[in-house]
Order: C-alpha cells, then sequence, then structure tokens
C-alpha cells in the first residue's frame, strides 16, 4: 500500500520525476525482452492493438465487445475491426450472448489460447534473465515501486 502524501506536501520536482519515469518506462518497453515478443508476433502479422485483445479476452473469456472496447478506450467499431482480423487468423471466435442476441461475446479459439501462452512464456522468460541480474533487495522494491505507481495511477483515473 503506497503512503499518501497530504495535499499541501506534494514535492515540486514532480514534473522532473514524472520525465524521467516516462524516459524509464519507454526504455523498459524498447529492451530486448520487448523486441523478441513483438518479433514473433510479427512473424504471425499481429498487431499491437489484437495481441492485447487477445490477452484481454484470455483473462477475460466470454467477454462481450463492449466490455473490450470499454477497457481499452476505443469505439466498438474498432474492437469489431480488430476481432475481424483475429477471427481470419483463427485465433478468436465470436459468438451470441445467451441473454441478449445483439451482443457478442468472445472467446480465443485453441489456436489463440496457444499463442497467448507462447506469448506469455517469451514475456516470462525474457523477465526472469532480466530479474536474475537484479538483487533480491532490488527486485522486491521494484515491485513495491511500480505497485505503488499503479495504485496511484487508478485512483488519479477515477
Amino acid at each position: 500500500m503506497a503512503t499518501r502524501r497530504p495535499p499541501g506536501r506534494r514535492s515540486t520536482r514532480t514534473p522532473a520525476q514524472a520525465q524521467r519515469l516516462l524516459d524509464l518506462l519507454n526504455a523498459l518497453g524498447s529492451t530486448t525482452f520487448r523486441q523478441l515478443l513483438w518479433q514473433r508476433a510479427s512473424e504471425l502479422d499481429l498487431t499491437f492493438a489484437q495481441s492485447q485483445v487477445l490477452f484481454f479476452v484470455a483473462e477475460h473469456p466470454t467477454c462481450p465487445m463492449g466490455e473490450v472496447a470499454k477497457a481499452f478506450g476505443v469505439t466498438l467499431p474498432a474492437v469489431t475491426h480488430i476481432v475481424d482480423r483475429l477471427e481470419e487468423k483463427r485465433f478468436m471466435a465470436r459468438g451470441a450472448h445467451p441473454g441478449d442476441r445483439r451482443v457478442y461475446v468472445l472467446e480465443l479459439t485453441r489456436a489463440g489460447q496457444a499463442l497467448v501462452e507462447e506469448l506469455h512464456g517469451i514475456q516470462m522468460q525474457a523477465l526472469e534473465r532480466v530479474l536474475a541480474r537484479m538483487s533480491v533487495d532490488d527486485r522486491e522494491r521494484a515491485v513495491r515501486g511500480i505497485e505503488a505507481l499503479v495504485e496511484a495511477a487508478v485512483e488519479a483515473s477515477r
């Protein structure tokens, strides 16, 4: 749980810290482990948006398409286009909602589930190699710091 600073005690260094954090996150995003993941996705002609939808549906089986749109802050037509491509590649299937024929729910096909597992495995192996280069204390501090960052981001979005 992150400690909250009283409103009157906010640091004046926030813009500099925000820029530094943004730079670090961008550097992390372009490291080798991410490149390996997208190299594999590229081999399958899989866009970033398509892969994100695959991961989301893997975590939320039989979710309605509208839920995917809401989660990513995009329109339903945008999600429909992504799902159309994923269906063409046989990674996802669209089905009717049992309670509302106007609503489509999404599920991964066997090939889609296998791909999500493969891509997740690539992520995990690469991240484990990175973490192995850090001390136990540094790993724990990194996890606590990222947890605090996520918690603050969730609070800020409310």
